[in-house]
């Protein structure tokens, strides 16, 4: 299954093709995370798509279209999710004009009657209930203002939707952005080319999530790190009493199968040896630091604790390949982000060649200080974890592949 990247791969990318005085639709991923005053706290998927942007400015593009989404307004017009507030730093870091397009049905003559360069940014695509449809009818009105597209979305690419999936069959030309074949390629080196040994990292709130990721993922890697609230179903399935921590009772066989599976393919697991509690995971008063067979009633594992972490660095140490997907607790909150915080420094000092997998796992490790020091760090969560697992996703399928 995991051959899939290989597959993957082949899709031509926009430096097979010529741009010269075509009109270009790319799909670009700029859902970035906004505080409560609508301002952008991280702006790393605004600057990832650059290469791509900038590639069709400096290779005379007639015009450029710019599709995104930005959150989830589940078809409804929201002013939170509106692009307008993140206009003037997309302009600024293309540092060009950028045209606002409210409604594309409505002003696709100011759209098709541009050149010399012009750049449109469309309101938020998930504006529109027929995006999330994968509507033919919608992909075939957005098709219109582009003979090129072009895939750099890799965030949205595990999705079939119609900016990102059914566009593709009504455009003559159809590539990948250089971010998608980066991020790609980056997979592929730590999959099929690694340096030995190869240790994956898991955690997050979910066992039910990454199953499919830990059966497909076995033979390949030669260490598994567990830990997070997943880690809870695989103690609890090994006979610990986790108390009120949170567990996926219906999944305790197939945690037992997982372990079965690793031990057959001779991969080592370490899961937690002790854990940082707490009486109240949102208002915490009490708050101990136990070993995983002591877990006080009423009580739930928030982080894992000092000698996990112990652990865990000295298994990072010995690694030279490294993946990473999902903290090892509750991070968001100042009390119980010391395991994932430390473990990503631990990462970036290694020699390894480490990537971190997108979503919550790229805002760990943002809040590390430590973004610049890890090989790659992934801009798609759902997205890395699927291709992770051996899917060939949605994103790819309609692109032009080599040979």
């Amino acid at each position: 299954m995991l051959s899939n990247i290989e597959v993957m791969q082949s899709v031509k990318s926009v430096k097979d093709i010529d741009v010269g005085d075509k009109r270009v639709v790319i799909r670009v991923d700029f859902n970035v995370p906004m505080d409560s005053h609508r301002n952008i706290t991280d702006d790393r998927r605004i600057k990832e798509a650059l290469h791509t942007i900038n590639y069709c400015i400096d290779h005379g593009a007639k015009s450029i279209v710019l599709l995104t989404h930005l959150g989830r307004p589940k078809g409804e017009r929201k002013e939170e999710f509106s692009l307008r507030h993140i206009l003037k730093r997309v302009e600024r870091l293309i540092g060009k004009e950028v045209h606002f397009i409210e409604d594309f049905k409505q002003q696709s003559e100011q759209i098709l009657g541009s050149e010399n360069g012009a750049i449109f940014l469309f309101e938020n695509m998930r504006f529109y209930p027929e995006e999330t449809q994968n509507d033919e009818g919608f992909a075939k009105k957005l098709s219109a203002f582009g003979e090129i597209y072009i895939n750099d979305a890799f965030g949205t690419s595990h999705r079939k939707h119609s900016s990102t999936y059914a566009i593709a069959a009504h455009m003559p030309v159809k590539v990948a952005g250089f971010l998608l074949k980066r991020e790609i390629d980056a997979f592929s080196k730590a999959l099929f080319q690694p340096i030995t040994p190869i240790t994956l990292i898991v955690g997050g709130a979910k066992i039910s999530s990454k199953i499919t990721l830990l059966q497909n993922i076995m033979p390949k890697i030669d260490k598994l790190i567990i830990g997070g609230a997943m880690s809870n179903t695989f103690l609890k399935a090994l006979g610990h009493d986790t108390r009120a921590s949170l567990v996926e009772t219906e999944y305790l066989e197939e945690a037992l199968l997982v372990l079965r599976l690793a031990k057959e393919m001779d991969v080592k697991v370490y899961l937690p040896v002790d854990l940082v509690i707490a009486d109240d995971i949102e208002k915490p008063v009490d708050i101990k630091i136990t070993p995983v067979q002591d877990i006080l009633e009423g009580f739930s594992s928030a982080d894992i604790g000092p000698a996990t972490l112990k652990l865990f660095e000295e298994v990072v140490e010995l690694s030279n390949t490294i993946i990473w997907n999902g903290p090892m607790g509750i991070f968001e909150t100042d009390k119980f982000s010391r395991g994932t915080l430390r473990l990503a420094h631990a990462i970036a000092d290694s020699y390894a060649y480490s990537i971190v997998g997108g979503g919550d796992t790229a805002n760990a490790a943002n809040m590390s200080g430590e973004s610049e020091n890890f090989s790659f760090i992934s801009t798609g969560g759902g997205a890395s974890l699927e291709l992770l697992e051996g899917k060939i996703l949605p994103g790819f399928e309609q692109l032009e592949k080599r040979g």
